[in-house]
């Protein structure tokens, strides 16, 4: 059982970034009917997405996004020891994107620097990580990068996935405090779900070919994408989430000798409006308490927690709080955290 506690690490700062191009949903008509668009929207409650454009990779969006924070905290970049790179659409298939972005932010040659290839769950799968390195005591802190450009991996001729995916970067200090406390991490995967969320071809597995690259139509609904393409069987995603999330944040409050009533802040990675509504029904959460952006950015795959984090909770991480993270998705992996803040700077979001 995949069970980790912490003391005296947590989040000191936290800052994002998305492009500047707005994508309004009801208007993304080139591919289908404006009125089977509208019925999709109000279904999923995805109203405006950010789109990165053709020379912005999600590196670029955590670049600024960390300058940002490191600005605003007035933090000495030489005391920056453990650089963290959480993608799926990271710059190339190596070197690792963390190194180069060791390099671009001026960070010593003495950085720990590599990337996690995770999807939804990895913000909280990254927290984990850097947690645990920060346990180390020559280490000062540390920077939790946290990038997607999930618009360029799905079809816009593929009305399961046309409508929900947006950009966005994040980045994250994490430090020492004894006003931290405990926190507690719940960690899990399943690999024998791996195709309800897949791109079939581009890897070493099936290399990219002429044939990878042709659109083809998919289903009996006339839905268009490549081999190279994501897809989603969003039936058989809803019903991995009734089946492993409820348990799993059960699981993780048990551990941590808590209850439901206990975290000022539920941040669920932010999928879609019904699942969502779904988690909070399930747990009977007040709406003060379960922050969302999914309708102004869309689904940010991992970016979504921190990304809502910096959206939704700007001015309101004074003091001491208490957060809960549960992150599920792409693998399909899955985790969750009880974690405490203390005066977490929440930095203005970057437009890029």
């Amino acid at each position: 059982m995949a069970l980790l506690e912490f003391k005296n690490i947590g989040i000191r700062g936290i800052a994002g970034a998305v492009p500047k191009t707005v994508i309004n949903n009801y208007e993304y008509t080139e591919h289908f009917p404006a009125e089977d668009v509208k019925d999709i929207v109000d279904k999923v409650g995805i109203y405006e997405r950010r789109f990165a454009d053709d020379a912005t990779c999600a590196s670029d969006l955590c670049y600024h996004a960390a300058e940002k924070l490191i600005s605003d905290l007035e933090i000495d970049k030489s005391e920056i020891d453990v650089l963290v790179f959480v993608s799926q659409t990271g710059d190339y298939r190596m070197p690792a994107t963390a190194i180069i972005l060791q390099d671009r932010l001026g960070l010593n040659k003495n950085t720990i620097a590599f990337d996690v290839n995770l999807g939804c769950s990895g913000f909280v799968y990254g927290l984990s990580i850097v947690y645990n390195f920060m346990q180390q005591a020559g280490l000062r802190k540390a920077l939790l990068l946290d990038g997607e450009t999930r618009s360029r991996v799905y079809s816009p001729k593929d009305r399961k996935t046309a409508f929900l995916f947006g950009d966005g970067g994040v980045a994250a200090i994490i430090d020492k405090d004894e006003a931290y406390g405990q926190s507690w991490f719940s960690l899990n995967s399943d690999g024998a779900r791996s195709s309800l969320i897949k791109m079939d071809a581009g890897g070493y597995r099936n290399p990219s070919t002429p044939e990878t690259l042709k659109e083809k139509v998919v289903d009996d609904y006339g839905n268009i994408r490549t081999d190279e393409h994501g897809y989603m069987n969003g039936a058989d995603v809803f019903n991995f989430v009734l089946a492993e999330i409820p348990k799993d944040i059960k699981k993780t409050f048990k551990f941590a000798e808590k209850t439901t009533a206990d975290p000022d802040f539920f941040v669920f990675h932010q999928a879609n409006k019904y699942m969502n509504d779904y988690l909070q029904k399930k747990l009977k959460l007040e709406n003060e308490k379960v922050p969302a952006s999914v309708s102004k950015f869309g689904n940010t795959s991992s970016v979504s927690i921190p990304l809502t984090i910096v959206s939704e909770l700007q001015g309101k991480l004074n003091g001491s709080k208490e957060l809960f993270l549960c992150g599920f998705g792409v693998g399909m992996s899955w985790a969750s955290a009880i974690l405490k803040t203390q005066d977490c700077h929440v930095s203005d979001l970057v437009e890029v």
